[in-house]
Protein backbone atom coordinates (compact mmCIF):
# COMPACT_ATOMS: atom_id res chain seq x y z
CA UNK A 1 0.00 0.00 0.00
CA UNK A 2 1.06 3.77 -0.93
CA UNK A 3 1.49 6.78 0.37
CA UNK A 4 -0.94 8.48 -2.03
CA UNK A 5 -3.97 5.64 -1.62
CA UNK A 6 -3.50 6.15 2.43
CA UNK A 7 -4.15 9.70 2.18
CA UNK A 8 -7.03 8.68 -0.38
CA UNK A 9 -8.92 6.36 2.33
CA UNK A 10 -9.87 8.91 4.98
CA UNK A 11 -11.63 11.43 2.08
CA UNK A 12 -13.73 8.33 0.81
CA UNK A 13 -14.86 7.33 4.70
CA UNK A 14 -15.50 10.96 5.21
CA UNK A 15 -17.76 11.38 1.86
CA UNK A 16 -19.59 7.34 2.81
CA UNK A 17 -20.33 8.90 6.07
CA UNK A 18 -22.00 12.38 4.33
CA UNK A 19 -23.68 10.59 2.35
CA UNK A 20 -25.65 7.87 5.07
CA UNK A 21 -26.30 11.14 7.19
CA UNK A 22 -27.85 13.67 4.28
CA UNK A 23 -29.84 9.83 3.17
CA UNK A 24 -31.37 9.92 7.07
CA UNK A 25 -31.87 13.75 7.26
CA UNK A 26 -33.19 13.28 3.58
CA UNK A 27 -35.81 10.82 4.68
CA UNK A 28 -39.40 11.63 5.02
CA UNK A 29 -40.56 12.49 8.97
CA UNK A 30 -43.57 10.54 8.86
CA UNK A 31 -41.71 6.80 8.17
CA UNK A 32 -42.98 5.54 11.72
CA UNK A 33 -46.54 6.82 11.21
CA UNK A 34 -46.30 4.40 8.31
CA UNK A 35 -46.07 1.40 10.82
CA UNK A 36 -49.34 2.41 12.51
CA UNK A 37 -51.44 -0.77 11.68
CA UNK A 38 -48.32 -3.21 12.44
CA UNK A 39 -47.00 -4.46 15.96
CA UNK A 40 -43.72 -3.01 17.75
CA UNK A 41 -41.37 -5.34 16.48
CA UNK A 42 -42.11 -3.71 13.42
CA UNK A 43 -42.41 -0.05 14.29
CA UNK A 44 -39.07 -0.17 16.23
CA UNK A 45 -36.84 -1.59 13.19
CA UNK A 46 -36.78 2.20 12.55
CA UNK A 47 -34.33 3.94 15.54
CA UNK A 48 -36.33 7.37 15.48
CA UNK A 49 -39.76 5.41 16.15
CA UNK A 50 -41.50 5.23 19.71
CA UNK A 51 -44.38 2.71 20.01
CA UNK A 52 -46.95 3.45 22.54
CA UNK A 53 -48.24 0.03 23.97
CA UNK A 54 -51.72 1.54 25.08
CA UNK A 55 -53.01 3.10 22.01
CA UNK A 56 -51.16 1.05 19.44
CA UNK A 57 -49.37 3.99 17.51
CA UNK A 58 -45.86 4.11 16.13
CA UNK A 59 -44.56 7.31 16.47
CA UNK A 60 -41.76 9.46 15.59
CA UNK A 61 -39.41 10.42 18.75
CA UNK A 62 -39.89 14.08 19.91
CA UNK A 63 -36.41 14.89 19.32
CA UNK A 64 -36.99 18.15 20.73
CA UNK A 65 -38.04 17.31 24.02
CA UNK A 66 -36.17 14.61 26.06
CA UNK A 67 -38.42 12.66 27.07
CA UNK A 68 -41.77 11.89 25.03
CA UNK A 69 -45.04 14.14 26.54
CA UNK A 70 -47.69 12.01 28.86
CA UNK A 71 -50.19 13.35 25.81
CA UNK A 72 -48.56 11.74 23.27
CA UNK A 73 -47.78 8.89 25.28
CA UNK A 74 -47.38 7.68 28.67
CA UNK A 75 -43.81 6.58 30.41
CA UNK A 76 -45.07 3.46 31.09
CA UNK A 77 -46.66 2.48 27.80
CA UNK A 78 -43.46 4.00 26.29
CA UNK A 79 -41.10 1.61 24.42
CA UNK A 80 -38.69 2.49 22.50
CA UNK A 81 -35.37 0.37 21.57
CA UNK A 82 -36.33 -2.85 22.19
CA UNK A 83 -39.79 -3.88 22.91
CA UNK A 84 -39.65 -5.70 26.09
CA UNK A 85 -38.63 -2.44 27.71
CA UNK A 86 -40.58 0.46 28.88
CA UNK A 87 -39.53 3.96 28.56
CA UNK A 88 -39.79 4.67 32.55
CA UNK A 89 -38.33 1.49 33.43
CA UNK A 90 -35.52 2.50 31.02
CA UNK A 91 -34.88 5.62 32.56
CA UNK A 92 -34.85 4.52 36.49
CA UNK A 93 -32.47 1.77 35.77
CA UNK A 94 -30.29 4.84 33.83
CA UNK A 95 -30.31 6.70 36.53
CA UNK A 96 -29.60 4.35 39.21
CA UNK A 97 -26.79 3.05 37.19
CA UNK A 98 -25.83 6.64 36.46
CA UNK A 99 -25.83 7.13 40.43
CA UNK A 100 -23.55 3.65 41.57
CA UNK A 101 -21.32 4.79 38.82
CA UNK A 102 -20.93 8.21 40.32
CA UNK A 103 -20.77 6.79 44.11
CA UNK A 104 -18.00 4.58 42.95
CA UNK A 105 -16.06 6.87 41.52
CA UNK A 106 -16.05 8.55 44.79
CA UNK A 107 -15.39 6.14 46.77
CA UNK A 108 -12.84 5.13 44.21
CA UNK A 109 -11.17 8.80 44.51
CA UNK A 110 -11.62 9.30 48.43
CA UNK A 111 -9.73 5.55 48.77
CA UNK A 112 -7.29 6.87 46.95
CA UNK A 113 -6.58 10.42 47.94
CA UNK A 114 -6.91 8.60 51.67
CA UNK A 115 -4.39 5.75 51.20
CA UNK A 116 -2.11 7.66 49.23
CA UNK A 117 -1.89 9.77 53.01
CA UNK A 118 -1.59 6.81 55.05
CA UNK A 119 0.76 5.61 52.82
CA UNK A 120 3.28 8.52 53.00
CA UNK A 121 2.70 8.45 56.19
CA UNK A 122 3.93 5.03 56.83
CA UNK A 123 7.20 6.13 54.27
CA UNK A 124 8.02 9.09 56.55
CA UNK A 125 7.88 7.27 59.51
CA UNK A 126 10.24 4.41 58.35
CA UNK A 127 12.48 6.81 57.18
CA UNK A 128 12.73 8.74 60.37
CA UNK A 129 13.53 4.65 61.82
CA UNK A 130 15.77 4.41 59.38
CA UNK A 131 17.73 8.09 59.83
CA UNK A 132 17.57 7.12 64.06
CA UNK A 133 19.23 3.84 63.50
CA UNK A 134 21.96 5.31 61.61
CA UNK A 135 22.40 7.92 63.61
CA UNK A 136 22.54 5.59 67.07
CA UNK A 137 25.02 3.78 64.99
CA UNK A 138 27.20 6.42 64.02
CA UNK A 139 26.95 7.77 67.65
CA UNK A 140 28.28 4.39 68.79
CA UNK A 141 31.30 4.15 66.25
CA UNK A 142 32.43 7.48 67.30
CA UNK A 143 32.46 6.33 70.96
CA UNK A 144 34.37 3.01 69.91
CA UNK A 145 36.89 5.79 67.68
CA UNK A 146 37.16 7.86 70.92
CA UNK A 147 37.98 5.14 73.43
CA UNK A 148 40.52 3.61 71.00
CA UNK A 149 42.29 6.99 70.59
CA UNK A 150 42.39 7.67 74.61
CA UNK A 151 43.47 4.00 74.76
CA UNK A 152 46.16 4.50 71.89
CA UNK A 153 47.09 8.23 73.90
CA UNK A 154 47.62 6.55 77.20
CA UNK A 155 49.43 3.68 76.19
CA UNK A 156 52.02 6.09 74.77
CA UNK A 157 51.68 8.95 77.35
CA UNK A 158 50.16 11.40 75.66
CA UNK A 159 47.10 11.72 77.93
CA UNK A 160 48.41 14.38 79.45
CA UNK A 161 48.07 18.42 78.39
CA UNK A 162 49.91 18.44 75.32
CA UNK A 163 52.52 21.21 74.63
CA UNK A 164 51.65 21.60 71.25
CA UNK A 165 48.20 22.20 72.01
CA UNK A 166 49.50 26.41 72.39
CA UNK A 167 50.26 26.88 68.17
CA UNK A 168 46.83 25.05 67.13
Amino acid sequence: MDLRSLVGLPAVLLLFGLVAVFAQTAAPSLVCETKNGTNCEECLTIVTCLWCQKTKLCITYPVNTILPSHALCPLNDARWGRCWVNFQSLIIAMAVVGGVIIIAFLVCLFCCCKCEHIGSTRFDAKMERRTNKMKGKQEERKAEMKMRHDEIRTKYGLSGSNPYSKFS
